[in-house]
């Protein structure tokens, strides 16, 4: 082999291994952006589960309001009955 293949042999060696560290270039950030756009969707799954545990807390409260008045009005009424026996 002489000079002229050998330098075809480093230049061909040379682009495949630019085209190496493209293609691995290419991949590094497809996959960075793809965890960027994961994290984001997961930020945005927990504000919509901190919104539904708040509605779901508010609904609770409600519920033992409503059933506290209930107990109350079931008392009221439970001392009326003794009262009128």
């Amino acid at each position: 082999m002489n000079a002229a293949d050998w330098a075809g042999v480093v230049g061909a060696g040379g682009v495949f291994l630019l085209l190496i560290v493209v293609v691995w270039q290419i991949a590094a950030t497809w996959r960075a952006r793809m965890s960027a756009l994961r994290e984001a969707q997961y930020k945005e799954l927990a504000t919509k589960y901190a919104a539904l545990l708040e509605d779901n807390v508010e609904l609770h409260r409600r519920t033992l309001d409503e059933l506290t008045q209930t107990r109350r009005s079931v008392s009221s009424m439970e001392k009326m009955m003794r009262e009128i026996e």
